[in-house]
């Protein structure tokens, strides 16, 4: 069983959209590049900020799309096919609308339910087939009042909820790493859906 080669966390770039919800996936990467002291800069070949991870005699690459959600298959798709890093073994980290916050769910490929980063990476690599770890943030209640509550920032009580859910879902990084993907889904989901 072959691990993860590429943790991508989608999010959009400049500091107004910094602490808004749509940008948890960025937040993991950061926690992740912190926690593992990987060293994060800017590529432009890459439309993207990345960093090279070595953990327990792994290797794989962090990154984060600058090029705005709605085109991050651009960046995903140069730097896998530059390293030849096939489908399988990309995982997206993304705000998930359909989560309530302090929730969170691994799965392998699927629909993009509505998110505009994760159609155009499925776009970009012709396959659905990567993995999404999906960071709840909640639903506004209101189709039509999505666009302007993933633009925003989460409430003190969320904040603290999706962070937390961050830093037990980053726990998993080396089974991850190391391709033990069920044995990390049923930690992920089991531990979290007993609060």
């Amino acid at each position: 069983m072959t691990g993860i080669k590429l943790f991508v966390g989608l999010g959009n770039p400049g500091s107004q959209y910094e602490n808004t919800r749509h940008n948890a996936g960025f937040w993991w990467i950061d926690q992740i590049a912190q926690s593992t002291g990987t060293r994060m800069n800017n590529e432009a070949k890459f439309f993207g900020i990345t960093g090279k991870l070595i953990e327990n005699n792994q290797e794989a690459w962090l990154l984060k799309p600058t090029t705005f959600m709605n085109l991050s298959g651009r960046s995903v798709s140069a730097l896998a096919k530059f390293y030849k890093i096939p489908a399988e073994q990309i995982l997206v980290i993304h705000d998930e609308l359909d989560l309530p916050p302090g929730t969170c769910k691994l799965k392998k490929g699927g629909g993009h339910g509505g998110h505009n980063g994760l159609k155009d990476i499925a776009a970009q690599l012709g396959t659905n087939d990567f993995w999404r770890l999906r960071l709840g943030i909640g639903h506004p209640g209101d189709r039509n009042a999505v666009v302007n509550f993933v633009l925003h920032p989460p409430s003190k009580t969320e904040w603290q909820l999706i962070t937390q859910t961050i830093d037990e879902s980053a726990t998993l990084l080396n089974q991850l790493l190391q391709g033990q993907t069920e044995q990390a889904m049923m930690k992920l989901h089991t531990k979290i859906g007993q609060k």
